[in-house]
């Protein structure tokens, strides 16, 4: 079973490796989404080395929503990827893999189209054009997984842990609305804005800008830290831990809760009161005013609409 953790410094990336991460993912924010931090090709290229060296992988980011300015700029960052020799790609755009098997870019890509990728025939469409595996969606509940994974003819990756973006849009929503109400204020990430219903009072979804537009998260972030056997008995193997939220040590030793757990299923050392003993500690770790949920993991597909 692979970890795959999302990093927001080379300093953190190398930690987390420490902590038994298998594969550390980051980016620009240029090309990739909801990244912790933004890379240089300088960073990206320490970090890849550091991965290297201890027999690890780096993945970076290229599925950002690529607009005609944006997309005439992707093919020398994908080149100096290829250079670097990071070990994968995402993408979510075809116009990226055009360019990547047009001008013969050799850099494997994971096909990572954020709430598209829902059916095994979609993965598999990509597979046969070059996609070496695929992100799922968040929105798929546990026996939809399970069918996918069957029929996939490529490895699949799940989100265990972290933060769900629900809504996208190129706009900067927040800015338009603080502008109409004439309030001056700061949309970035580090603010810590939320909006809720009005209906109820409970929901409070993360809510920022960037220079993709505007980002809403679900109410609960993620955590399947109690599900992972279930993951493995299927054959999900790619699992994947957002750190968006999350900064620091304290994001590295949540890494190092699941990878504790992942060596336990694999060493058949598993029980009942260790696994008991590090969900505990990952909702002490998990930042304070954010929901901890299984999303869509546990629900009938049949009752979701």
């Amino acid at each position: 079973m692979e970890i795959i953790a999302t990093a927001e410094s080379v300093e953190q990336g190398e930690k987390l490796l420490q902590a038994g991460a298998d594969t550390i993912y980051i980016g620009e924010d240029k090309f990739g989404l909801r990244l912790p931090a933004s890379f240089t090709g300088d960073e990206i290229k320490t970090l890849t080395q550091i991965a290297h060296h201890e027999g690890k992988q780096v993945g970076v980011a290229v599925n950002a929503l690529m607009h005609n300015e944006r997309i005439k700029q992707v093919l020398p960052y994908l080149r100096t990827l290829e250079e670097i020799g990071v070990d994968w790609i995402s993408v979510g755009d075809p116009g990226v893999i055009h360019l990547l098997q047009t001008n013969k870019i050799e850099l494997p890509f994971v096909y990572d189209a954020q709430t598209m990728v829902t059916s095994a025939n979609q993965v598999n469409f990509w597979a046969k054009r070059g996609a070496v595996g695929a992100v799922l969606a968040r929105e798929l509940t546990y026996e939809e997984l399970k069918t996918i994974s069957e029929q996939a003819t490529v490895p699949v990756e799940v989100q265990v842990y972290g933060s769900t973006c629900i809504h996208q849009s190129k706009r900067p929503l927040v800015s338009n609305y603080m502008h109409f109400v004439e309030q001056a204020n700061d949309t970035a990430k580090e603010k810590g804005l939320f909006i809720s219903e009005a209906k109820d009072e409970d929901t409070h979804y993360s809510i920022y800008e960037d220079m993709n537009g505007t980002h809403i998260f679900a109410t609960d972030d993620i955590n399947l830290i109690l599900h992972l056997q279930k993951l493995k008995d299927v054959g999900i193997r790619k699992w994947k831990l957002d750190g968006l939220f999350v900064q620091g040590d304290t994001f590295v030793d949540i890494v190092r809760l699941f990878v504790n757990e992942r060596d336990a299923i694999m060493n058949n050392t598993w029980s009942v009161e260790a696994l008991e003993e590090r969900a505990k500690q990952l909702h002490a770790l998990h930042p304070k005013g954010r929901g901890l949920g299984t999303g869509f993991f546990l629900k009938d597909p049949a009752d979701i609409k």
